[in-house]
């Protein structure tokens, strides 16, 4: 199984990094490129443990859902959503957050896996795995720059 780990350094109060993480709105709006919108479940607001939020999103051409629910969380050091309905054959996403001296360390475990076997492996590894980590990194960056501006 995959694994995208990314670690991003925030000038901001952890709770805020926290928040912004795990807020729909916010994503909605980091995510416009691919016009991601909450379609069920928590659709506003900060998503809480055993919540569920559906996406509805726009990638590689095609209009997909995916259904996540809130496994675990110790606020504000971590949560994890997984995947319970979508084109994935499986996603968990651990957030971890750990501050030091004003400075908050965000980390990523992105585990997904593709359908398909020998097929999905090689359009994991040939695509998926760099879309993904595209995609999170433009959502860490968005993240730090709210965060830190707040934080100014």
């Amino acid at each position: 199984m995959p694994l995208i780990h990314l670690t991003t350094q925030i000038k901001a109060p952890i709770q805020v990094v926290f928040d912004l993480s795990r807020s729909i709105d916010f994503h909605q709006e980091s995510a416009s490129k691919t016009r991601e919108k909450a379609v069920a479940g928590r659709t506003n607001g900060l998503i809480e443990l055993g919540e569920t939020v559906t996406w509805e999103a726009i990638h590689f051409g095609v209009k997909q859902q995916l259904t996540t629910k809130i496994t675990e969380m110790n606020a504000p050091h971590y949560f994890t959503d997984e995947m319970l309905k979508g084109a994935f054959k499986s996603i968990r996403h651990e957030h971890l957050f750990h501050e030091t001296d004003g400075v908050t360390e965000m980390t990523d475990q992105f585990y997904f896996e593709s359908p398909f076997g020998v097929l999905g492996k090689l359009f994991n590894t040939l695509v998926l795995t760099n879309y993904m980590t595209r995609f999170l990194l433009e959502r860490n960056a968005a993240i730090k720059h709210i965060a830190e501006k707040s934080n100014a």
